[in-house]
């Protein structure tokens, strides 16, 4: 495991797939080529870049990022680029652009394939010769800027089709690194999950970290991570977040945040032992016409004592415990007991079973 602290980086892993990347990043960094980065959303190409960029002789240089994806053409042009004063309406003064600012240093471009052509032209243009005007200039300014690029796109297929550049592929491209999802970095995961966890512990306060439980660990290894490490970030800080701090591990994972509190409710009950609660609410298309005879307001009662019955014999009695099963915090739980006048009888009971 290796952990970056310059820049706010995170480099973290200890499987075969993430170490060769890691080693392939070092061996290529001192160079001043340019470096393609290819992988899925959330696999860290970002990261990679700054490694990059700190472990060349770049390193006390300026390190510049751009994301082209979210830029109309003519402010990329102008953001690579810059411009001069008056070069177009609303340009006041002279805007030094990404590469000027990144001159003997590195700029990194994500999201490359979202570029268009011309751009692509003029990125070449300065790949080849290292140099450019800004929009509205005439002066040629000179520059010595290694190039980063990333993307998730299959560039070669788009170069065929001739929405890339091939020329500015073959230029990019001479060293590929391909980052590994995280579903084959399964070494990795509960590494990963375990760090983002004690982060994630101090900014909510907690004394500590209690753990992850064996079905909560099981069910992030078997999770397929189709946002990778970015996914998994926010689900295990998610997880704490909705969790009321016990000393007892953390046991529900919450993957979706779209699902209500209620369903997860019910989720966790069918999914401890035995899917006690399947056969304990008749579905509604089985309900006859007498069903109607009970108040809709005492059959909801009904439903809560009778799940709570069964997450507290589950727990033996263990209200925390119980809680989680019902997905609720300790003190939520607490006030159903009240609600419902249970408070004495569970309080014996978890006397009886000690």
């Amino acid at each position: 495991m290796e952990i970056q602290s310059h820049d706010r980086v995170q480099a973290i892993g200890e499987s075969p797939a993430f170490l060769a990347t890691l080693e392939q990043a070092s061996k290529v960094a001192p160079l001043s080529k340019p470096v393609l980065i290819i992988g899925e959303r959330g696999t860290g190409k970002e990261l990679i870049a700054t490694r990059l960029h700190y472990l060349s002789p770049r390193w006390e240089q300026p390190f510049i990022k751009l994301n082209c994806s979210s830029l109309t053409e003519s402010i990329l042009e102008s953001e690579l680029f810059g411009h001069e004063a008056g070069a177009f309406t609303g340009a006041i003064q002279r805007h030094i652009g990404r590469f000027e600012r990144a001159d003997e240093g590195t700029l990194f471009l994500d999201e490359l394939a979202t570029i268009p052509r011309r751009m692509q032209e003029k990125i070449l243009r300065v790949i080849e010769y290292g140099e450019f005007e800004r929009v509205g200039g005439n002066e040629t300014i000179r520059v010595s800027v290694r190039i980063v690029a990333a993307t998730n796109a299959n560039l070669p297929e788009m170069a065929k089709q001739g929405t890339f550049r091939a020329d500015l592929l073959d230029r990019l491209a001479f060293d590929v690194i391909n980052l590994p999802a995280l579903r084959y970095r399964q070494s990795d995961i509960l590494l990963l999950a375990e760090f983002y966890a004690m982060n994630m512990v101090r900014e909510l306060g907690w004394p500590y970290f209690p753990g992850f439980t064996r079905a909560a660990q099981e069910a992030l290894l078997n999770y397929g991570w189709p946002g990778n490490i970015r996914e998994l970030r926010n689900v295990v800080e998610r997880s704490l977040y909705r969790t009321e701090w016990t000393e007892e591990p953390i046991d529900k994972i919450r993957f979706n945040p779209f699902i209500t509190e209620f369903e997860h409710r019910f989720d966790a009950l069918e999914k401890t032992p035995a899917e006690i609660m399947q056969n304990s609410v008749a579905p509604v298309h089985t309900l006859d016409v007498t069903a109607l005879q009970t108040p809709l307001k005492e059959s909801v009662s009904n439903l809560e004592k009778k799940m709570i019955d069964l997450a507290m014999r589950e727990a033996q009695f263990n209200q925390a415990k119980a809680a989680k099963l019902l997905s609720l915090s300790y003190h939520q739980l607490r006030a159903y007991l009240k609600k419902h006048n249970l408070l004495e009888q569970y309080g014996r009971k978890a006397q009886t079973s000690d």
